[in-house]
């Protein structure tokens, strides 16, 4: 499974210090069923926990996942600062998250090459 994110959520990251490993570990738990909501047309809800702290008070992330295939980290945020995304919003993912799961390796290719988006890893999804 690739694992990719896109060049907004990966600004957000950095500054929140959220590293691959923390981000594996959400797209490992999600693949068994662990995730905080599923809110349709292949969009997730997905708390990560920072080092050093619990998933209680940490970051939420959206992600756009599909088993055995891709999964884009699209948005994240603190709790501190939202406690959660409006429905225009979780729209708006939706849509954007379903055409990155669209695109072709060639098109995924050009959009890494291009600084769109960063691939983060290969997650074994248990194929």
């Amino acid at each position: 499974m690739r694992v990719f994110t896109v060049k907004a959520f990966s600004r957000w990251a950095k500054k929140q210090t959220l590293g691959n490993e923390e981000l594996n570990t959400a797209i490992q738990e999600i693949i068994n069923g662990l995730y905080d909501a599923r809110l349709g047309g292949n969009l997730y809800k997905k708390r990560v926990a920072l080092q050093g702290q619990g998933k209680r008070g940490s970051t939420r992330t959206l992600i756009a996942f599909k088993k055995n295939d891709k999964a884009f980290f699209i948005y994240g945020f603190d709790k501190g600062s939202r406690s959660n995304i409006t429905e225009k919003e979780e729209k708006l993912l939706k849509v954007f998250g379903n055409t990155l799961l669209n695109w072709s390796d060639k098109e995924l290719n050009k959009r890494i090459k291009d600084g769109e988006l960063v691939e983060i890893t290969e997650v074994q999804d248990g194929r």
